[in-house]
């Protein structure tokens, strides 16, 4: 049974990432830490957490207990290096949120403190654990649908004002970029690298300001492959609209209807019919594969190494 304690206690921690980790069976929702003692208290009881003192406020405190055995970081994105670091120090394995940090500096520190330690550093894309993705991946990557030449992501959301975290510069670097392009951004480079090489040239019009944030609002990404294949992602703030994502290769394609996004479900099509696939929890999917990475003594499948490479591509897409 793996212990794992959860930094932040936000949206992401209570609506996905604790109920998940009750989904693993080799998993225990172990101590919690918020900013706030009362906080983490009152998450914790509501969530089980086993430890005989599971709420804290204070990260050394949280992370002396030798019991721990792993922690999933769910707080603002400028706070994950200095969180992970000191988790690797204290011999913690790291699960943490995407993107993994707001430079490529600070990702190198962290996957050299994981290394140094002997601790595994998973960065969480649970689109990666939609099985409609993982049968579409391995289509893909059998060359299914021959040469992939195109494909293309949207996720979207509309905010009203600048009261989300990441429209600041305090705690965050991008704002629709980091809430949901970087999801685009890793799913476009699971489905094309390993047959269309990596990104070689990135270009983009970012949009700020509309809503009163010098952090983009809106960002169209076009990115270009080693093959000489293409890739489009769309992420923004300033409107809602059906989250999609397509395939087009020399011999078929794949569209994906709302199967980009937080939950397994939406539809897949392609050129000889409908892709059929169960639908299932993925951030319970990710957690397992953390879980499972821990046990056996190997990288999670979205290694640290891979969650940098996320990073560099956003600091070029948005400097």
């Amino acid at each position: 049974m793996i212990r794992l304690g959860m930094i932040g206690t936000g949206n992401i921690s209570r609506d996905a990432l604790t109920p998940a980790i009750g989904e693993v069976d080799d998993a225990v929702l172990w101590s919690v830490l918020s900013r706030d003692r009362e906080r983490a208290e009152a998450f914790a009881a509501a969530n089980g957490a086993a430890a005989p003192t599971a709420g804290h406020d204070d990260l050394q405190t949280f992370l002396a207990d030798p019991e721990l055995d792993a922690v999933i970081i769910a707080t603002p994105d400028r706070l994950h290096a200095e969180q992970t670091i000191a988790a690797a120090t204290a011999g913690k394995h790291v699960l943490v949120e995407k993107p993994m940090t707001t430079s490529v500096e600070e990702a190198d520190a962290m996957v050299a403190a994981c290394r140094a330690a002997g601790v595994q550093l998973g960065v969480a894309y649970h689109m990666r654990w939609h099985l409609g993705h993982r049968a579409l991946a391995k289509q893909i990557h059998e060359g299914v649908f021959g040469d992939i030449w195109h494909a293309s992501a949207r996720w979207t959301s509309k905010a009203l004002d600048t009261t989300n975290w990441r429209a600041s510069d305090e705690v965050g670097r991008w704002w629709s970029l980091a809430g949901v392009g970087t999801h685009s951004l890793d799913w476009l480079r699971w489905m094309l690298v390993p047959v269309c090489g990596e990104v070689t040239k990135v270009s983009s019009t970012i949009t700020r300001d509309k809503l009163g944030s010098a952090h983009d609002e809106l960002a169209a990404v076009s990115l270009t492959f080693e093959s000489g294949a293409s890739a489009q992602f769309v992420s923004s703030v300033l409107f809602a609209a059906p989250n999609r994502g397509e395939i087009l290769g020399s011999n078929g394609y794949a569209y994906c209807e709302a199967t980009i996004g937080r939950w397994g479900d939406g539809h897949i099509d392609t050129n000889t019919g409908t892709l059929e696939f169960e639908v299932v929890n993925p951030y319970a999917g990710e957690i397992a594969d953390f879980v499972n990475a821990i046990q056996k003594g190997r990288a999670p499948e979205v290694s640290g190494e891979e969650g940098r490479r996320n990073v560099e591509l956003l600091c070029q897409i948005c400097p």
